[in-house]
């Protein structure tokens, strides 16, 4: 999602249902969403594929009304939610709307600073008071960078990127805007959300969800977690759960 004028920032959607279902399956997780007496309001914000909104709408057990919204409509399977095109960061719905927001991977592709600003600012209005919100953002500082598979592409100053990405003939502007931890919790000290980083849970998840059987995560689950906290900052995959809280 974007709304910076003059850039035609490319849509990046994973089209693979199998691996949103896996991710569906960890935020769901991440997020402990539990069944309860009525139904969750959900909201995807960029939905890409349209994977995890499905998930969450036909979850046997999680009562799910689900709205999605994206600028792209690249949506492989589009039945059990509601969808609605945006052109920026705005969200057309009310102030406290939903019980849970999703915004996974899509912060770095809203645009600059006061952009990916706004697209948090928006996610706390739209949330009810005690309502959670899952937030995922490949970091600055991994190796491979995930949307061009680039090493150290997001490492570069800003205004190397773009020539970097057009020598290696990846594409002619780099149109994300990866984040580190700490430039991303002082924006979310800003919205008045609570949050909680989940780098270390995430990790973990992803390694259960994904690879349960694999050598790397029989060795992970013996890891504690003291010794994985050091590297929080250059995880991959810098993960929040936010709160906006009740009062």
């Amino acid at each position: 999602m974007s709304n910076t004028k003059h850039i035609e920032r490319q849509a990046h959607a994973v089209t693979d249902l199998a691996s949103r279902y896996l991710k569906a399956l960890k935020i769901e997780h991440l997020l402990d969403l539990m069944p309860g007496n009525g139904a969750l309001q959900l909201l995807e914000v960029g939905c890409g594929s349209g994977g995890i909104a499905h998930y969450f709408a036909t979850h046997p057990s999680l009562k799910c009304h689900v709205q999605a919204v994206d600028v792209h409509d690249n949506r492989q399977i589009a039945d059990g939610y509601t969808y609605t095109a945006v052109k920026g960061v705005e969200l057309p719905f009310a102030d406290d709307s939903f019980d849970v927001v999703i915004t996974n991977h899509v912060i770095e592709h809203v645009g600059n600073a006061d952009a990916q600003q706004q697209h948090l600012a928006e996610i706390e209005r739209v949330l009810k008071p005690g309502g959670l919100a899952y937030l995922a953002v490949p970091n600055r500082w991994m190796l491979t960078e995930p949307h061009y598979q680039l090493n150290f592409l997001s490492w570069l100053p800003h205004s190397w990127r773009t020539p970097y990405l057009r020598l290696r003939g990846k594409g002619d502007f780099y149109d994300c805007e990866p984040l580190e931890l700490g430039e991303l919790e002082a924006m979310l000290n800003k919205t008045g959300m609570q949050f909680q980083n989940l780098c270390i849970e995430g990790w973990r998840a992803t390694f259960d969800i994904e690879r349960p059987t694999s050598w790397s995560t029989q060795v992970l689950r013996k890891i504690p977690d003291c010794m994985l906290r050091p590297l929080k900052p250059i995880i991959p995959t810098l993960i929040y759960r936010l709160q906006r809280p009740n009062t």
